[in-house]
This record gives structure tokens, sequence and C-alpha cells, in this order.
């Protein structure tokens, strides 16, 4: 019998491409997704991909009784991959009130969830935010490199996180968890029926790249030209999202 699991934010840019490889690996999705940053459309895409049409529920995990009836319409959920948060670092300097609700209150719901319908398993979407601004003796950056203050309410709220289900699973509670620092992810499937779409003006480089080198957008402002680099401009890891994804399956 093939196991269903819960992915929140699965129409996003990661929580859609998992999706499809959670498809293609033989699980059943149930995707939950408020569609603040993204698009029902996704749903279509993974559809063509997949040839299978993941269950959708437009739900706002901070509502703790619209996400108790998600585990209620489908009591075969055996677990989570929790993506959906808000995750823009500028717009979380301008809106913490807003960052701390979603991100952390959603986090709670599912966790007080959880163990009342048996669902044993979360793997949460974390952020390299957590390390800070790295010394210079801990770069490349390992799971080993020690956490520094958050630079952002966001990173603040990842790093929060980390710590709730830390706390939770210590107390006793009968889950067990994952949890993946995610540095740069780009890219798109190979298909290109789904990639990284935000609505409005994105907070990611490659988005802003492709869109300015379609004209949406009329230029690509680069900020910094005083680091410790050949041209003093920053230099940045990324992942492609299709390894992400499988890495979560």
């Amino acid at each position: 019998m093939k196991q269903t699991i819960l992915v929140t934010g699965g129409t996003g840019f990661i929580g859609s491409h998992t999706s499809v490889e959670l498809i293609e690996a033989g699980y059943n999705v149930v995707i939950v997704d408020n569609l603040s940053n993204s698009k029902i459309e996704v749903l279509d895409g993974i559809e063509k991909i997949t040839g299978t049409r993941p269950a959708f529920e437009q739900v706002d995990l901070r509502d703790f009784e619209a996400t108790k009836n998600v585990f209620l319409k489908y009591p075969d959920i055996e677990g989570i991959i929790h993506f959906a948060a808000s995750k823009a670092v500028g717009e979380s300097v301008q809106e913490p009130l807003m960052y701390y609700r979603n991100n952390v209150v959603s986090l709670l719901n599912l966790l007080e969830l959880m163990p009342q319908y048996n669902v044993e398993g979360l793997i949460f979407s974390s952020s390299c935010t957590v390390y800070g601004q790295p010394n210079p003796e801990n770069l490349p950056v390992t799971e080993e490199a020690p956490h520094q203050k958050a630079t952002s309410p966001y990173g603040n709220t990842k790093e929060i996180n980390e710590q709730i289900i830390l706390d939770y699973i210590h107390s006793g509670a009968n889950i067990k968890s994952i949890v993946l620092r995610y540095f740069n992810p780009i890219g798109a499937h190979p298909s290109a029926l789904i990639g990284e779409l935000p609505n409005g003006v994105p907070n990611n480089l490659i988005p802003y790249v492709t869109q300015t080198a379609m004209g949406i957008r009329k230029e690509l402002t680069i900020f910094g030209n005083d680091y410790n680099t050949p041209d003093g401009t920053c230099i940045r890891d990324y992942i492609y999202v299709v390894d992400l994804a499988k890495a979560h399956v």
C-alpha cells in the first residue's frame, strides 16, 4: 500500500518539485497551500509530468481547525514535509510580526496535530541562515558550523522552529524529525512544466535574472563591491532544485 505524505507549501518552488519526485517514487501526495506565493496551475504541471494529480487543499496552516480538517479528511497521512513559510529576508525586516505568525504558528499547529492523528515523521524546511555570517575558519559551511545570531526575522523564525522541534521531541512526543538547511535552490524540472514562479516581484536572484532577461524587469541591480572575491561581488552556493527534491524522498 502506498504511503501518503502531506506536503505543505506544495505548489511552491521546492514543494512542487518534491511532490513530483514523491509521486514518481510511489507515494501518494496531499498538498496544502494557501496560494499566497504560488499559483494553482502548478498542479497541472505536476499532473502532466507524473500522470497523477495530487490531492489539494487550499488551507492556511495558521488556522488550526482548517488544518485539523485536513488530517480528518486524509487519515492515511504518515509523514509531513513542511515547506509552507514566508521566505523573503527583506520583507521579514519590514513585516516581522507577519513572519513570526506565518512561520511559527503553522509549525505549532502541525506539531500539535501530528500525535493526535498518528503522523510520526516530519521533514522541516530550514535554512542556511541559521549559520549567520560564518567566520572564515568555518567556510565552506558544514553541519558542524556553529549557529550564530540570525541576521533577519526570517532567519530567526527558522532557528526558533528548529528549537521548537527539538524541545517537542525531547518532551517525549512520538514523532521523528529531520531538519534540512537549504542554501540557494535554483533551476526547474527538465520538462519546464514547473519551475520558480513567485507571485509579484521575485525576492530570489535567479527568477529576477530571468525576468530581466525576458524584459519583464527593466534592470538587475547588483549590491556590494567590497566582498573578498575576485571582482568584489558576492559569491553564493547553489543547489539544483531537482537534486534537493530527491533528497527529501
